[in-house]
């Protein structure tokens, strides 16, 4: 079973949705003892650093979120859940859980793209990624597949050892997929990613960690 993790962060639906949609077992929730029991976890979101993490230490989901992570079991970081799991956002300079290294950045003001056109913030739409390291959960992805993105700030700083993919956006080129041990994470959304997004969850799904 898996446990997508409810910490009044959004877009939770739309994950449990996709599980289930590849004839997997999954549930919503915020229960310590259900995320203990789960074989495999999603931590998901949409919304706020500051206040997300606010939520999970006034629930306690914090230490709970700490605990499957070093507990071995396979673990996916998305959007919001992916800078989370660092060590710091600028966004409102909040103090993240840390699991990984890394800064969480917000996109610079003014930046342009190649042909000198202004970018939109927040980053919004379809991208391509560069996969730079092989990974179980990635298989099967190719350079042409594209990726749904809803984001204003975006990992930076991570280790080079742990970054599986990077993604650029007008003038900045940032960690997309982070991989360490059980853990893995993306910045996009791949419940919203069409089959390329799928493939990615039911290959994380499939995954078994060394």
């Amino acid at each position: 079973m898996i446990a997508i993790i409810d910490y009044e962060a959004g877009n939770l639906t739309s994950v449990e949705r996709a599980i289930r949609s590849l004839g997997r077992e999954c549930v919503v929730t915020d229960s310590p003892d259900v995320i203990r029991g789960a074989d495999r976890v999603i931590f998901p979101g949409v919304g706020q650093a500051g206040s997300a993490m606010a939520n999970l230490k006034r629930t306690g989901l914090d230490q709970v979120i700490q605990n499957a992570f070093h507990s071995g079991k396979p673990f996916l970081g998305i959007c919001l859940g992916t800078q989370i799991i660092l060590t710091h956002s600028q966004e409102y300079d909040t103090r993240c859980l840390g699991l990984l290294q890394g800064e969480v950045k917000l996109f610079p003001s003014g930046m342009k793209d190649g042909t000198g056109t202004a970018v939109k913030i927040p980053h919004m739409g379809w991208n391509r990624i560069e996969i730079i390291k092989e990974h179980p959960v990635l298989d099967g992805l190719t350079p042409d597949d594209e990726y749904y993105f809803v984001h204003s700030y975006h990992p930076a700083d991570a280790r080079q050892d742990q970054v599986l993919a990077t993604c650029s956006y007008g003038e900045v080129t940032f960690p997309v997929i982070l991989g360490y041990r059980n853990l893995i994470s993306a910045q996009f959304h791949p419940e919203k990613s069409g089959k390329a997004g799928l493939r990615l969850l039911d290959n994380f799904c499939r995954w078994q960690p060394c």
